[in-house]
């Protein structure tokens, strides 16, 4: 179980890394619009990146 959750941990990591690390400037544009928004809107937008990471893990189990 703990090999599994740091190699999930490890892939989301690179997945995280790639924005930064191939385009730095569009990264930090994507950063300087969230700032824009509302708490609610990012709210609402974690909210459904939890759902779809739950619905992506029922899938593939």
């Amino acid at each position: 179980m703990s090999e599994t959750l740091l190699l999930a941990l490890g892939l989301m990591l690179i997945l995280e890394g790639l924005m930064p690390m191939v385009s730095p400037l569009r990264w930090r544009r994507l950063f300087e619009q969230l700032l824009q928004l509302q708490d609610g809107q990012i709210r609402f937008f974690g909210l459904f990146m939890v759902f779809a990471g739950l619905l992506l893990l029922w899938s593939v189990s």
